[in-house]
């Protein structure tokens, strides 16, 4: 083929039925690494040795007859995932000093196992506690759209190196949205799951009460592809659930027709930018939808998962914090610090309206299938910006890029972010598909019917293209 696939599935079919082979796709995925990583910093660490190798193995295996889902697709994974022989960093500048991981976390084991090459681990916010992509240690990584705006954190390499085509697909996390804001910010398709739907084992912990894992792809099939291949029991996750496997690949294309979806009201129309608004609406448009629905508490949701946040992290990182202070990028630091301050009664209160917001977002999911809402307030903002002004009242940026996410995942729901390039506009916003919880399927439909009516699409970024030539 003179020209590789872009998307997982399309290399996965090609290498699969021996028309490309998995090392010449690999080969060009170092080489748009080499190129361009030095540039947006997606990668800390690149495993050019064993992919290459791996490459081989799949070549082999597929001239042997084998038949592997993912044959012969780049991936990379955000440094929190454990890479046997690579040190699990988790954008931190005190886990260097730790033994380098005797084994693959669990999903990056299954992605190899159905053929997918990993080539490397990708820059996050220090211990994931971060929506922008800024690193004090491993250095900023930058939006592949306009390399002078943030890339979205704390998956910032997730979010950047798919944009800009280093890879077709990478993994990341999302604690209190750090898959829905590098994909609005780099105009992705990314998922988050429902809380305890895929293992966590063998990966470094945030809030072990809200941390998710998931993909983000410039495709929903491909969404659906890599999260099919994900699924399965894990005795090495205590806390994921024991629910057999949901197949979303083989119904992607279904009716859409029939679902009940609305827009999310009150809350998530205030202090939105205009682009933000457009983006729901041209998705509500483009479905047929009318009906507005209000969440009612969405706000104290939000304060909610800040007070969990702040003390299950402070919590974990409690001897390190203490002892080590210096070593922590300062503002990450100090987060941490005040949530060694948070009283437990807090932290009680927040879990008991925890357990009432879940029981409220039930009984709105008996009259809708699914929601619509921004995944973000406005579009990628530029690098190193420490305020922004919402509604007219200034505010923090790095805490508030996470506004309309941070209620979703408190309470575990499964998301698509889908993107919106808007007319005229220079980047991406991404809208949220939020579904009942188990019911990803119900997001990535929508998520695919609206990519193939070319609402929402995910190109390569141009600024990376041109950096190539």
């Amino acid at each position: 083929m003179s020209t590789l696939p872009e998307t997982a599935t399309g290399i996965a079919a090609a290498v699969g039925s021996g028309e490309l082979k998995a090392a010449d796709v690999v080969q060009a995925s170092l080489a748009r690494i080499e190129t361009l990583n030095p540039v947006l910093n997606a990668f800390t660490d690149v495993s050019a040795d064993q992919a290459l190798a791996d490459a081989e193995s799949v070549d082999a295996a597929v001239a042997g007859g084998a038949d592997l889902p993912l044959a012969g697709v780049p991936f990379a994974v955000k440094n929190l995932f454990d890479i046997k022989g690579v040190v699990t960093r988790a954008g931190s500048k005190i886990n260097l000093e730790n033994a380098p991981a005797t084994a693959d976390a669990t999903l990056v084991a299954k992605l190899r196992k159905a053929g997918g090459i990993l080539v490397g681990g990708l820059n996050m916010g220090e211990y994931a506690y971060d929506f922008t992509g800024e690193n004090a240690h491993d250095g900023n990584c930058l939006n592949p759209h306009d390399p002078s705006r943030m890339s979205g954190g704390s998956s910032s390499g997730s979010g950047s190196a798919v944009a800009s085509g280093m890879v077709p697909v990478t993994l990341g996390s999302d604690t209190n949205g750090s898959i829905r804001v590098p994909s609005s910010f780099c105009g992705l398709f990314g998922l988050k799951p429902t809380y305890g739907r895929l293992s966590r084992h063998g990966t470094y912990p945030f809030v072990g009460s809200l941390d998710h894992l998931g993909p983000l792809a410039r495709s929903a099939r491909d969404l659906a592809l890599v999260f099919d291949t994900l699924q399965g029991r894990d005795a090495g996750d205590p806390a994921q659930a024991n629910r057999p496997p949901l197949a979303t690949l083989e119904g992607l294309a279904g009716q859409t027709d029939g679902l009940r979806i609305a827009v999310a009201g009150g809350y998530f129309r205030q202090k939105a930018e205009p682009e933000a608004l457009a983006a729901v609406d041209a998705v509500a448009a483009a479905l047929g939808v009318t009906a507005e629905i209000d969440i009612p508490e969405a706000a104290r949701a939000r304060a909610s998962a800040y007070v969990i946040t702040v003390a299950e992290g402070a919590s974990l990182h409690l001897q390190r914090i203490t002892s080590r202070p210096q070593d922590f990028d300062p503002d990450t630091r100090d987060r941490f610090l005040s949530g060694t301050m948070v009283p437990a009664v807090w932290v009680q209160q927040a879990q008991r309206f925890r357990s009432w917001f879940q029981a409220m977002m039930r009984g709105i999911f008996e009259h809708v299938d699914a929601i619509l809402a921004p995944a973000t307030p406005f579009p990628a903002l530029a690098s190193g910006t420490t305020t922004i002004t919402l509604d007219g009242e200034t505010m923090p940026a790095r805490p508030n890029i996470g506004l309309f996410t941070q209620p979703i995942s408190f309470i575990g729901l499964p998301v698509v972010a889908v993107p919106v390039w808007l007319e005229g506009a220079s980047l991406p916003i991404g809208v949220q598909v939020i579904a009942p919880a188990w019911r990803e399927d119900i997001a990535l439909r929508i998520a695919d019917r609206l990519e193939r009516d070319g609402i929402c699409k995910a190109p390569v970024a141009t600024p990376a293209a041109e950096l190539a030539s």
